[in-house]
């Protein structure tokens, strides 16, 4: 397929598509369009040619044959939160938005099972199973708007993924449309089914296989016992120390996250959430399950940071202080907005005991390079999510914060980690793959993606840096030559 296949496909489609959906569901008109021309990564922007609203996943399956026919890519998107690119339009393609289909379709305590529409936002969820005394364990910053449809897609994690773990844990079946538009099921609510785990490659592939129509969720028991610790120190050294020592004396705690003194300045100048004074580095330590379970690891927790001089430690006495304690570091980072103009987030990942020597580095980088970066990240499992701030305004600054931006994600792969811990490659990232993979590894990984859209016309641009065809060898392609963005105007 080429862009002028698309390109002059559009015109046909939309007719084609305004004689099998309701008119309403149809957005052709520029400025509409131009609202759904970026996620949360707003630094690439692309208005579609076409936007559909789909209300069923009949829908779904209609625009997706069409496209086949057509010969038109398509891109999911739901809420929109992604922060990397991953539901960017395509300019000559259609945009497929999923957030109308938000139907919680029951909730089965007895077999701790919700079945939700992927419109639904995640947050919801545990609110619906919270009577039944469940809740729905992956917990990403956004879950107050992000919806189910794009945590499969990127396999979301969040604070608690520590303990709980991504997505991927918490999804025992999918409905689904392939990309040739036929509506199947993968997975099933068998702790173990047989045969290949198609639902595994599914979740986390970021819209390139299809889209998700219904999730089947396996629902967690609300814990008997949270509470929610803070220990300021001098240091993210310190606070790195304390970290290890507490995962090495046998718990594991639901989350464990670290912000350092720049990300407390801007929490603070954003939400005032009152940190230890004068501290280089907080750590936020939660622990949950049975009660006196809690309160043991509780009194642990406390001696180790205190062994690794915390300059202050307290804990939360009732849900209101643990909300409390919990604000700055869910705000950390729309708050950098208040001491900087513009930032990139980052999401690299390192072995837990690599972060004191790669979070030195990073402070090398960003003095070296007069680039200040704050960091908040998952301390437990080493994700990172380093802020690089800058103001695009003075010329020279994005692309020097674009230069330490690449180099941190060279730190985390040389220190053997990842260029992504959940905010998926998409199209922020796709340049860096080769860094990471070898030409054979990603030739792989796109004869799955083959297996599922031979034609390359779901989510396509997105992950891998050179497009590939069944059957075609692939061709080397330069990360300056690669470009997020292309394609023309129809309308």
């Amino acid at each position: 397929m080429t862009q002028t296949d698309a390109r002059t496909g559009i015109p046909a489609l939309l007719q084609e598509l305004r004689g099998l959906l309701p008119d309403h569901v149809l957005v052709t008109d520029p400025a509409e369009r131009e609202t759904y021309a970026c996620d949360g990564l707003a630094a690439y922007r692309v208005r579609p040619a076409l936007v559909v609203l789909v209300e069923s996943a009949d829908h779904v399956a209609q625009v997706l044959r069409s496209c086949a026919r057509h010969h038109v890519p398509f891109v999911a998107r739901g809420s929109g939160t992604g922060l990397s690119g991953g539901a960017l339009p395509h300019a000559d393609g259609v945009l497929v938005v999923t957030s109308r289909l938000r139907t919680l379709h029951e909730v089965r305590a007895q077999d701790q099972r919700a079945v939700v529409d992927p419109g639904v936002v995640n947050l919801a969820v545990s609110k619906a199973a919270h009577p039944h005394g469940y809740y729905f364990a992956p917990d990403p910053s956004s879950q107050q708007i992000c919806s189910v449809g794009g945590n499969v897609a990127e396999n979301s994690g969040g604070a608690h993924c520590l303990k709980y773990g991504f997505t991927a844990g918490h999804v025992l079946s999918l409905e689904v449309v392939t990309p040739d538009g036929e509506q199947v099921t993968l997975g099933t609510e068998a702790p173990d089914p047989p045969g290949y785990d198609l639902l595994g490659a599914f979740v986390g592939s970021e819209g390139t296989l299809g889209v998700a129509t219904r999730a089947t969720l396996r629902l967690t028991r609300l814990p008997e016992e949270v509470r929610t610790c803070l220990a300021g120190f001098a240091s993210t050294d310190e606070a790195g120390a304390a970290t290890s020592a507490i995962i090495a004396a046998g718990i594991v705690p639901a989350a464990m996250e670290i912000m350092d003194a720049l990300a407390i300045e801007a929490a603070e100048a954003a939400v005032s959430c009152g940190y230890p004074e004068g501290a280089g580095a907080v750590l936020v330590v939660e622990l949950d399950g049975p009660a006196l379970e809690v309160e043991g690891e509780l009194e642990q927790v406390r001696r180790i940071c205190r062994e690794q001089r915390a300059v202050e430690f307290r804990t939360a006495t009732d849900a209101a202080e643990r909300a409390e304690i919990w604000r700055g570091r869910k705000s950390a980072f729309a708050a950098v907005g208040r001491i900087s103009p513009d930032y990139i987030v980052q999401d690299g990942v390192v072995p837990r005991t690599a972060l004191p020597e790669v979070l030195r580095e990073m402070g090398r980088i960003s003095a070296d390079r007069g680039v200040r970066v704050a960091n908040v990240f998952h301390a437990g499992d080493g994700n990172l999510h380093p802020l690089v701030l800058f103001d695009a305004d003075e010329e020279g600054a994005t692309g020097r914060a674009e230069e330490v931006s690449g180099m941190i994600l060279d730190l985390c792969i040389a220190h053997g980690g990842s260029i992504t811990g959940e905010h998926g490659v998409g199209a922020d990232k796709a340049r860096y793959m080769p860094r990471m993979f070898e030409p054979a590894d990603l030739d792989t990984m796109q004869l799955l993606r083959c297996a599922f859209d031979p034609d390359g016309l779901a989510n396509p641009g997105k992950i891998y840096p050179t497009p590939r065809m069944c059957g075609e060898r692939p061709r080397v392609v330069h990360a300056a030559d690669e470009s997020p963005v292309d394609g023309a105007e129809v309308f």
